[in-house]
């Protein structure tokens, strides 16, 4: 049996739901990009210390070491810019990988414990070998969003009607309560509250060239994995009997992309902590947008969660200077009414 949906009162078939909008999904693209620039110029200029975008411009094309706005520029609000592009786009993605493999609205790396499991194993590492590189703390990261993954997975799929898309949401839920509770009782036991305290928050202060550095390969690497998988989870998103139909190894392709998520979030949670909601709502957006053929809905995706996060942490600094609000907690006051929107409108029926 195929899978289907229905359309101002007719029925369409598979076929039909592969359309997309390539055109305006080109201009949404090129416009993103736009914004994004402007975005990024936009976060190097505002904060509590306001600088002229033509001070920004000198301090790209010719920094000046003595020059104190330069500075502040170049060592503390480009990487930081950056790195929110970076991390948005990534969980954007990671969503939008999830949805598709799934076929489930309420997929996202924070919903389903992915996040949690990175920030546990993060928790181990400054509890046991507070002297790790950044480096190896992303592997650590990777390897406990694949576990959480598999525990979240497992759960779901021991309830009786098999594994509906609201089922591993509460799984998902649970296990991350499970996992944040645990990282807390270590940092507690450990004394390294303090340490974790930026993880917990979630933010892109403090982010570093250096970390910039090992971030932007992981996760540029991922976002090219993703585009090459963009057309089978296209495929795979219509429903397993009609990708097998096709000649699809789903197995395949969902360990794929199982393995580009794991990458996408363990890099993203190590370096920024768990932002919750973005692997959520972007992907919906970018369908309504452009349609549900993968091969835009990942472009657009990126871009969308990119400049979520990055505008999102320049409001978080000028809402009440000097002090900042946590991004996660901004994107959450977005994200938690949309999630109920997501189980009223999308699996309701599958409760």
């Amino acid at each position: 049996m195929t899978r289907s949906t229905f359309v101002k009162g007719r029925q369409t078939s598979p076929k039909e739901e592969i359309w997309s909008r390539p055109y305006a999904a080109l201009l949404i693209i090129i416009g993103g990009l736009v914004l994004l620039l402007a975005g990024l110029a936009f976060s190097v200029a505002k904060g509590s210390r306001q600088i002229p975008l033509d001070v920004v411009w000198q301090a790209l094309v010719a920094f000046n070491p003595a020059n104190q706005d330069h500075q502040v520029i170049w060592e503390l609000r480009l990487p930081r810019a950056i790195a929110g592009a970076l991390v948005g786009a990534a969980f954007a993605v990671a969503g939008a990988l999830m949805q598709g493999m799934t076929r489930n609205p309420l997929a996202d790396p924070g919903l389903l414990g992915v996040n949690a499991g990175a920030g546990f194993m993060l928790a181990l590492c400054f509890a046991f070998f507070p002297g790790m590189s950044f480096n190896q703390l992303i592997m650590v990261s990777f390897i406990g969003a694949a576990v959480s993954v598999i525990i979240v997975y497992g759960i779901g799929s021991i309830a009786k009607g098999g594994l509906t898309p609201v089922r591993l949401a509460l799984a998902g839920s649970a296990v991350a309560a499970m996992l944040v509770a645990l990282s807390e009782g270590i940092a507690l036991y450990f004394r390294i509250s303090q340490d974790l305290a930026f993880w917990y928050a979630g933010g892109v202060a403090g982010v570093t060239w250096s970390q910039v550095d090992i971030l932007w390969p992981w996760i540029a690497g991922a976002l090219i994995g993703a585009l090459l998988l963009s057309r089978s989870i296209t495929i795979l998103s219509l429903g397993d009997d009609v990708a097998s139909g096709l000649g699809q190894r789903t197995g395949l392709v969902r360990l794929g992309a199982v393995l580009v998520v794991m990458v996408l979030a363990g890099a993203s949670v190590s370096t920024v902590g768990a932002i919750g909601f973005i692997g959520l709502m972007i992907p919906h957006a970018a369908r309504a947008l452009v349609g549900v053929d993968y091969k835009w809905v990942i472009p657009t995706s990126a871009i969308l969660g990119a400049l979520l996060l990055v505008f999102a942490d320049t409001f978080g600094r000028l809402l009440n200077p000097p002090t900042e609000q946590p991004v996660s907690a901004l994107i959450a006051l977005i994200g938690v009414p949309y999630f109920f929107y997501v189980i009223r409108k999308k699996v309701g029926d599958n409760f």
